[in-house]
């Protein structure tokens, strides 16, 4: 890998390249092509297991695939990141669906202590997800009872912790909430709650014996009351008996994990990071996905990738510049509300980070204004600013998901010796999050007429069709406008949806020195292998 090496970077001149394996919890973009190229932008050779052993959308991976391959590639790896519910389970969303049954999930998990006894070097960074309580009725990231009793489920959920954590004058309500449920139905439910909670116990175990380095348990898709903060509170006193808080996360979080963990891998020692945000109240603003405050989010975020808060931006690694609401996240923008509001000053916030860009300061900027895609009005204020010298931008899914990898990037920004590779995935980042999370969806369903958000049908032809016309001039113009000029090329594959719902895209695109072919891997279309 060509390029001037930094005096932190892992693969110094005569230094061998770290290997590191990671099991991811799907092959969404974020999830694996993210934290791959984020590993490679270092030098690091970041492995994934064959496509055909990875779970694709609802259907579960091949477990006993991923096994043979941990085993094959353990003794030359340095360290391991593995998503629990895809080692065990199948995946992410097959954990909340298949019927797998905790004997044979805990017997998949072993492999863990077998990989450790191959190779006792190998550093085991592992997480897992706590069963979420989907917001929406999806019946196929959900068992598919879950399409006609979600409502019904998450009035469960919600007097079930309520009645556990104030007592007897919330019987009534949860009675009630049982009776309206098939008493089958909300068995299996809360049946698959309590195997993956045990799965994350016997996680538990393994952190305290050794085997894991590092166990980040998250919350996807949190609030503050219902059974995931039940699972959370038992989680956390498990770990107040085994005393390994020094080594565990609990926060929510979930698709951005890979990248956290892959920066504690790649950079071990703690980092401090000066935190801005959009208005002087932003840590207390409020989060839609999330049972905490921005502020508490943020620090939960930090600790994870192994970084702290800096006392000043002087002594500090990296900016992470957050783009937090006025007072709450809303779905729909404009919302002169609840974001933007006279609680945030976005001018000024835009001011600092091209303050903070001419000294010299590595910035990587979270937008949590929104769920799903970055603040049109902060977009055209950036403008402004020279884009590709962001250290990384991150705009995607939940306020967890956009700081998790906001962090990763700018925790790593000092150990890049691809600059071609560090401006592929920064694009990759903008074309996804702002271009097609912030606008191209929007159109994209408009001209579809409104499908179903959770399967497309016969209709994901036409949005296969029609994408990359939308994408790929905006692209090539943002592109132009940021990029250009500094000595990379770009290569445009045609974009297409990662599932049949318009929720995730895939990008495909590279970036190379334009004097080299060596440099800059692919973002947004990873070949597996």
């Amino acid at each position: 890998m060509r390029g001037a090496a930094c005096p932190e970077c892992s693969t110094l001149p005569g230094m061998t390249t770290t290997r590191v394996l990671l099991i991811p919890p799907d092959t969404r973009p974020p999830t694996l092509d993210l934290p791959v190229g984020l590993g490679r932008m270092t030098g690091a050779a970041v492995d994934v297991p064959p496509a055909r052993a990875l779970p694709a959308f609802f259907t579960p991976g091949d477990t006993g695939a991923l096994r043979t391959w941990l085993l094959e590639r353990a003794a030359g790896a340095d360290a391991l990141i593995v998503c629990l519910e895809t080692l065990c389970l199948g995946g992410m969303i097959p954990a909340r669906r298949v019927t797998d049954g905790l004997d044979v999930a805990l017997a998949r998990l072993a492999v863990l202590r077998e990989v450790r006894a191959v190779n006792p070097a190998l550093r085991i960074y592992a997480f897992g997800v706590i069963v979420r309580v989907a917001h929406d009725n999806d019946p196929h990231e959900e068992k598919a009872y879950y399409g006609q009793w979600g409502r019904e489920l998450r009035a469960f959920s919600d007097a079930f912790d309520r009645h556990a954590r104030h007592g007897e004058a919330h019987r009534e309500a949860l009675e009630a909430a049982r009776a309206a449920v098939p008493a089958e139905v909300l068995a299996d439910w809360v049946g698959t709650r309590e195997r993956n909670r045990a799965l994350h116990l016997a996680a538990l175990d393994l952190l305290a014996d050794g085997t894991l380095a590092h166990l980040c348990l998250t919350l996807d898709d949190t609030t503050p009351y219902g059974l995931a903060a039940l699972d959370r509170r038992m989680l956390e006193a498990r770990a107040d008996e085994l005393g390994v808080w020094e080594r565990l996360d609990v926060y929510p979080g979930a698709d951005e994990v890979p990248c956290a963990l892959l920066a504690r891998a790649l950079r071990p020692e703690t980092v401090p990071v000066w935190v801005r945000y959009s208005g002087v109240g932003g840590a207390g603003a409020e989060l839609l996905y999330e049972d905490r405050p921005a502020g508490e989010l943020v620090r939960a975020h930090l600790r994870a990738a192994g970084c702290v808060l800096a006392d000043s931006p002087a002594e500090a690694a990296f900016v992470l510049a957050v783009n937090t609401p006025g007072v709450r996240q809303a779905h729909r923008q404009p919302d002169f509300g609840t974001v933007d509001t006279p609680h945030r000053h976005l001018p000024a916030f835009v001011d600092a980070v091209r303050a903070d860009l001419r000294a010299g300061r590595a910035v990587s900027v979270a937008d949590i204004a929104y769920p799903n895609g970055a603040e049109a009005r902060l977009w055209t204020l950036l403008q402004g600013l020279p884009l590709a010298d962001l250290a990384g931008f991150s705009a995607w899914n939940t306020a967890g998901n956009t700081l998790g990898s906001a962090v990763a990037s700018g925790k790593l920004a000092a150990l890049v010796t691809d600059r071609a590779g560090h401006a592929g995935t920064l694009f990759a980042r903008m074309v996804d999050d702002v271009l097609y999370q912030g606008e191209v969806r929007a159109v994209l369903r408009a001209e579809l007429r409104n499908p179903s958000p959770f399967d497309l049908g016969e209709q994901l032809a036409e949005a296969d069709r029609r994408l990359p016309e939308l994408m790929t001039p905006r692209a090539l113009a943002l592109w132009e406008r940021h990029f250009a000029g500094r000595g990379w090329q770009l290569e445009l594959g045609a974009a297409r949806l990662a599932w049949p719902r318009l929720f995730t895209g895939v990008f495909p695109l590279r970036v190379r020195s334009a004097d080299t072919d060596g440099e800059g891997e692919p973002a947004g279309d990873r070949p597996n292998g």
